[in-house]
């Protein structure tokens, strides 16, 4: 009880620096929003200005990450950074570069974010003296732990949806066992060919291991040949490998264009039934397809078998203070506030790990569901390789799979990423 008195006063006071901020500040915040996506933040800070008397600026720019360093070196930061993936903010905290976000707000995130915990550790950073601190707070997040299929399909076929991934393999054999193919997955993706697989590869080292043994891959301590690494690629390969589960079989695989590989769920009769991506995907569906009704998604479970409760890979934005006022403060503060998550759930494309907000709000039935599945998590995971050094994670671990697929041993594969990382220390 305590606890939450201390919670509820927590609460108040940022209510009350919002509602009556003595000394209406400029504060500028700069994300890498452009388009419709930047009306939208846009809508959030206008309700946030209106509340707290404070004038605030958005500018977004699709060069955010270079940007930022350039004007932190130059002394001219904005008051408030929006990073699209925690590494940069990591770095930039190490050179002195962030302001910790306000005592109790780690209390906060833990208390009212599903997965609470994962939020906090994704935000928290070593300063200069090494010394940790949150400095991130999660705004905006993207689901990449999803299985889309047709309903038609699968109704058509008498086919449950499985819930823990033993059920998921057996599905996989018994669309096989009737004459079916369960899977399209490609790689393809020009200069950026092989990505697809990474993030299979993680989602399965999330369902084979620790959330602590994912933390010290992502960070090398747990080298990427090691025999835990090894195993998750192989899970992967258990799916992409097997010529009767891949539409084209497995040659196929890389050579098929990441956009394209899910067409084959729409056509008549179905040339495969599922395919595990992230919630952008529909984008690349074909022209008219409804979600929810001509397609829809699973939570891509983990083992019921393993005891890892049910994790979650994704992806999302923290924002960060890079010019500290009270303003900075004051907008950290009203991000906690179900109202401002409302406003962008309306407009759409917005998920969030806030376990108070009213889910009526959300813009439709799908994104809804999808952020039920982000509230079901236990844990919560950043897309690994976007916190792996550049020449890693958007690079060899990128090429490796490729290689994987094409038919190179798994522990040769990964002897070669970790060498490239050994390279580049």
């Amino acid at each position: 009880m305590r606890h939450m008195m201390k919670q509820f006063l927590l609460a108040g006071a940022a209510s009350m620096a919002l509602g009556a901020s003595a000394h209406a500040e400029q504060l500028t915040v700069f994300g890498p929003w452009l388009g419709p996506d930047q009306e939208k933040i846009e809508k959030v800070l206008g309700d946030f200005a209106s509340k707290s008397g404070h004038d605030v600026r958005y500018v977004g720019s699709d060069s955010f990450e270079q940007q930022i360093l350039i004007d932190a070196e130059a002394g001219s930061a904005p008051n408030i950074a929006v990073f699209p993936q925690p590494g940069l903010a990591a770095d930039m905290a190490k050179r002195g570069f962030l302001t910790p976000l306000k005592d109790g707000t780690a209390d906060w995130i833990n208390e009212n974010y599903a997965a609470g915990s994962s939020w906090v550790d994704l935000g928290t950073y070593a300063d200069q003296n090494g010394a940790d601190n949150l400095y991130g707070f999660f705004y905006k997040v993207d689901v990449k732990s999803l299985v889309w299929y047709s309903p038609e399909n699968f109704e058509d076929a008498g086919y449950e949806i499985p819930t823990t991934m033993e059920e998921l393999k057996a599905l996989t054999d018994q669309i096989v066992a009737d004459g079916g193919t369960p899977w399209c997955i490609g790689l393809g993706s020009g200069g950026a060919t092989g990505w697809p697989a990474t993030d299979w590869v993680e989602d399965m080292m999330l369902r084979t291991q620790s959330p602590a043994m994912y933390d010290k891959w992502v960070s090398n301590e747990l080298k990427f040949d090691d025999p835990a690494v090894i195993a998750a690629i192989n899970e992967f390969g258990a799916f992409a490998l097997n010529d009767k589960y891949v539409v084209g079989g497995s040659g196929a695989v890389a050579s098929t264009d990441f956009r394209d590989s899910p067409k084959g769920m729409f056509s008549a009769p179905p040339q495969c039934y599922m395919h595990r991506q992230a919630s952008f995907i529909p984008a690349f569906f074909p022209e008219g397809t409804e979600v929810g009704e001509d397609a829809d998604f699973f939570y891509f479970p983990a083992y019921a078998g393993k005891d890892l409760g049910s994790p979650v890979l994704g992806a999302g934005t923290l924002w960060a203070i890079t010019n500290e006022n009270q303003a900075a403060h004051d907008l950290i503060a009203y991000l906690q506030d179900p109202a401002a998550h409302e406003i962008y759930m309306e407009l759409g494309g917005f998920l969030t790990p806030h376990k108070s907000v009213d889910v009526s709000k959300f813009s439709d039935k799908s994104t809804a569901k999808m952020n039920e599945i982000l509230l079901g998590a236990t844990t919560f995971r950043f897309d690994g390789s976007d916190l792996m050094p550049g020449g890693v994670g958007a690079g060899s671990f990128w090429t490796g799979m490729v290689d994987y697929v094409g038919g190179k041993d798994a522990g040769a594969v990964a002897a070669d990423i970790q060498k490239s990382w050994d390279a580049l220390k």
